[in-house]
């Protein structure tokens, strides 16, 4: 059996008996690099870590943990900014030995192992050209960024990720497995299309691919000062924008390092980061009319290709740094709202914090709130506050910060946030996330998952 957070050599020796993967306990010694998550203010101690390297070893670890009735966690690319890869004195699955990627260029879709990371996939798609939206770190997993939504620079015009998603294998609460897509197990492809990690381990997934090679992009920067002004002319500007443009808003401190200009070093700014599609003569054209609100401080937009632009952010933020998340959906943006985000914004506690306004209009637009678990089809940005410093000492400091800043906010937003966003906030968060389609998620738990095996994640409870 399972004691104090370690294992008996019966209990793992029957586990190891035809496991293709990799066990490790806590005295083993890639044990505390395996168990290490991207936020480092998660510090959790499984008992065990499964590292599988097929569906059957899934299964496998799936049915030792509800043997020994150990809390099962589930571990992708290990970014949940919860730390809800991981879990304390239970076992992880651990599938970042699912590696296999195939594309197939003349259907235009890859099938994508479910521990890949979303740089794997797009270095692999650009080879031929093509692309399926994903998110802004490309070592975000694949995993967990599908199964929560999937918001990127190419959602205005292809959509989100789970609008791109064809079919997904999955291993059940049972040890079953089980393909979800629109012609096989539809109520699970509705489920797992946003509903997260709730209904089953997802060893593979198939995209749709898309034309999509060099794109221009890049980040504005004006003064912080100017941000009342940039905030109100963005929200005019990019609903109406060709839906080939994307433009996250961030608010920000220059970060003390190329390509950033060094007058710029560590000055706070009011930003918007790029990323066109379209027809290269007409990019400025494009841009004109954010380029006219205000004289920026630096305008470095250019062509390049997409996996170098899906992965510019990846050296500011690497692993290990202390986060803290809160995040809501935006419908509008009223001053009053803006006059808040300005307020905070001079606020900023550290030079890696930073408010983000991603965009899910255009196509997002397109499907209806009830086709996926996706629910807020009619929100304009996904919003997300984030406190991060590489110091512990200041771990207090960024919280205090982003929850005070969430809080101001709030009150102007839609009312639920992006999942894939969100801490351990408690279940009306998670309730009010998905709005009218929780019930039937409800109805769905408790077919597929009914004794909640599925739990270390934003959980949706089966019925009593």
């Amino acid at each position: 059996m399972i004691t104090n957070g370690g294992t008996t050599d019966a209990a793992v020796q029957e586990l190891q008996r035809g496991f293709a993967g990799r066990l490790l306990a806590p005295q083993d010694p890639d044990y505390d690099d395996a168990r290490t998550v991207y936020n480092a203010m998660i510090d959790r101690r499984p008992a065990l870590i499964a590292q599988c390297a097929d569906a059957q070893d899934v299964a496998r670890t799936i049915g030792f943990a509800r043997a020994h009735e150990l809390p099962l966690a589930v571990r992708g690319g290990g970014h949940n900014g919860a730390g809800l890869g991981m879990c304390d004195d239970g076992v992880v699955a651990d599938l970042s030995l699912l590696q296999a990627i195939e594309v197939n260029p003349d259907t235009r879709t890859v099938r994508v192992g479910g521990g890949c990371t979303w740089g794997q996939v797009d270095q692999a798609t650009h080879a031929h050209g093509l692309a399926t939206p994903s998110g802004f770190i490309s070592t975000t997993g694949v995993g967990g960024l599908t199964l929560g939504g999937g918001i990127g620079y190419l959602t205005r015009r292809y959509g989100l990720t789970i609008d791109n998603l064809l079919e997904a294998d999955l291993v059940l609460a049972d040890g079953t497995h089980a393909r979800a897509s629109a012609e096989e197990n539809p109520d699970l492809f509705w489920a797992i299309r946003g509903g997260g990690g709730n209904f089953g381990v997802a060893t593979s997934f198939q995209f749709a691919l898309h034309p999509v090679s060099t794109v221009l992009a890049g980040p504005t920067f004006w003064p912080l000062e100017q941000a009342g002004q940039v905030m109100r002319a963005y929200r005019e500007f990019l609903p109406g924008a060709p839906r080939e443009l994307n433009g996250f808003l961030a608010l920000l401190t220059v970060p003390p390092a190329p390509p950033f200009p060094e007058e710029l070093h560590f000055r706070r700014v009011c930003g918007i980061v790029w990323c066109y599609i379209g027809e290269t003569e007409k990019k400025l054209d494009v841009l004109a009319p954010m380029l006219e609100v205000a004289e920026p401080l630096m305008h470095a937009v250019g062509p390049m290709p997409y996996p170098g632009f899906q992965s510019m952010f990846d050296a500011l933020y690497p692993p290990g740094l202390q986060w803290y998340w809160r995040a809501d959906f935006v419908r509008e943006l009223p001053d009053e709202a803006i006059d808040r985000h300005a307020e905070f914004g001079a606020r900023l506690p550290t030079v890696h914090s930073t408010m983000h306004l991603y965009p899910i209009d255009g196509a997002a637009h397109d499907v209806g709130p009830a086709e996926t678990a996706f629910s807020y089809r009619d929100a304009n940005w996904a919003q997300v506050i984030v406190g991060v410093d590489p110091d512990p000492a200041n771990a207090s400091a960024i919280r205090q910060w982003t929850v005070d800043y969430w809080q101001a906010t709030h009150p102007y937003s839609a009312g639920g946030g992006y999942i894939n966003f969100l801490m351990n906030e408690g279940q009306d968060r998670v309730r009010a996330s998905y709005r009218d389609n929780y019930q039937r998620l409800t109805d769905l738990k408790t077919t597929y998952d009914p004794e909640n095996v599925f739990h270390v994640n934003q959980n949706i409870a089966p019925q009593a």
